[in-house]
């Protein structure tokens, strides 16, 4: 009689014990669910808010030219005042907003509990650095939009997370960051490229998927709204086996030089050793102000030509219309300059403007190859040569000037360049300035942190 009173209670457990797991399998579903739609979401918004800030970033920059037009010496004293302006309101205001944004990123991803609150990727950061770095092209600063795209958009995505209760992640960060480099270029795969070589330290199968899917939906808005159009132009030119064994050695060998060069004295800039750089750093918003007069000397001097991005100017030699053999190195010190500023404000952009100029000086040097490719070449070696990211670069070169034809010089040179970068600048520039955020203190918070996951 006793048995069955204990068969009922064996029965009466089992079904307890399906019941639990059931709940546990309809919990970890509707887990799952709510990341996708977060991510889904996430990468819509960052999506249109690159769009937008192209075009905010692109409208202050003719305004500019126009200004500069009717006043050709006010870039003078608009410009100083400008930069002093910016670097007083970031350190004011939001001093995680300077630079890059890149940095900040590969900062918050090592320890996404913490920095979920905290002001490396949040909302208010990613505004003024957005408005911050509009005024500097409104300035003639020679900044790009894609470094603070790529903060900005961590932080939209992190914000989405937030909001729908979703654990943040490293690839979280990681997603948001790399959908901003795809929708600023109109390039995904550029934005997978660049999490694998930049964002990500330890890359995952849950954050691929995650960053794939991030990637995928943020170009495809960026597609749809702002067209299928090719970024630096058209370049249609190939190389024989005769240019690649002879332009892309000496491409490689120059872009990794200089970039190695800029790389090292922006690094060196930043790090506290020597005296008077501490003592140049004390007095930021002068340092600014000086840096803002030699960009507007560098731009009148170059008839505007080193002001803002320099997206039309690479265009025009990517295309093989012609440059002026100074473009390439007044638009290095001009970019160099802004970035010892402090200005929030991003490198891509103007890189790739340098190594095109660079390229332009190889064309006297191989003016039996075809122009536009060499030109190429000049700008993956110098790019390659700051930011040490060869599949980044050469998957964005061949992106946005349709230039399919080309991936094998591409490829050649950006690896010489890596090598050549890496013997005059051990540290990767992104890391390397990543390392003041990461020795920063927690920042307080009141708030209480979102469930974390580990990635």
């Amino acid at each position: 009689m006793r048995l069955f009173p204990r068969l009922s209670r064996i029965v009466a457990f089992k079904d307890a014990a399906l019941s639990a797991d059931g709940t546990e399998r309809a919990r970890d579903a509707l887990s799952v669910l709510r990341r996708r739609i977060a991510t889904g979401l996430g990468a819509v918004l960052l999506g249109l808010f690159a769009i937008a800030f192209a075009k905010m970033g692109d409208f202050a920059q003719h305004q500019f030219l126009r200004f500069s037009a009717v006043w050709p010496y006010g870039a003078l004293l608009l410009t100083p005042t400008i930069f002093a302006g910016a670097v007083y309101a970031t350190k004011r205001w939001a001093p995680e907003a300077r630079g890059s944004g890149i940095p900040q990123v590969i900062a918050a991803s090592r320890n996404p509990a913490r920095e979920a609150l905290g002001p490396l990727i949040s909302l208010k950061t990613g505004a003024l650095k957005l408005i911050i770095t509009v005024l500097m092209l409104g300035a003639g600063g020679s900044v790009g939009r894609e470094g603070p795209t790529v903060q900005v958009s961590a932080a939209i995505m992190v914000a989405i997370h937030r909001l729908l209760r979703v654990p943040i992640t490293a690839g979280v960060l990681i997603a948001g960051g790399a959908a901003g480099v795809a929708a600023a270029f109109n390039t995904p795969l550029a934005g997978v490229a660049f999490a694998i070589e930049e964002l990500a330290s330890a890359y995952e199968q849950r954050v691929a998927v995650l960053v794939m899917a991030a990637v995928m939906v943020a170009g495809l808005v960026s597609l749809g709204v702002a067209g299928d159009y090719i970024y630096f132009g058209a370049m249609r030119q190939t190389l024989d086996l005769r240019g690649v064994l002879f332009v892309a050695p000496v491409a490689g060998v120059a872009g990794g030089l200089a970039g190695g060069l800029f790389s090292r004295a922006l690094l060196g800039f930043s790090a506290p050793g020597r005296p008077w750089i501490r003592a140049i750093k004390q007095r930021p918003v002068i340092t600014a102000g000086a840096c803002g007069l030699l960009v507007a000397i560098l731009g009148i001097v170059t008839a505007g030509a080193t002001w803002g991005t320099g997206y039309e100017t690479t265009r025009l030699m990517v295309e093989a219309q012609g440059g002026s053999p100074w473009f390439g190195p007044t638009k290095f010190l001009s970019t160099l300059a802004t970035a010892l500023s402090g200005a929030p404000g991003g490198i891509f952009a103007p890189s790739l403007s340098v190594g095109a100029g660079l390229g332009d000086l190889l064309t006297s040097i191989f003016p039996d190859d075809p122009k536009g490719a060499v030109v190429l070449l000049g700008m993956i070696g110098y790019f390659v040569g700051v930011v040490r990211a060869p599949l980044t670069a050469v998957i964005i070169i061949t992106e946005t000037t349709a230039s399919r034809g080309m991936i094998i010089p591409l490829f050649a040179t950006a690896l010489i360049a890596d090598v050549v970068s890496a013997l005059v600048c051990r540290e990767r520039l992104y890391h390397g300035l990543a390392k003041p955020f990461l020795d920063a203190p927690p920042a307080a918070s009141t708030e209480q942190a979102t469930p974390t996951a580990t990635a």
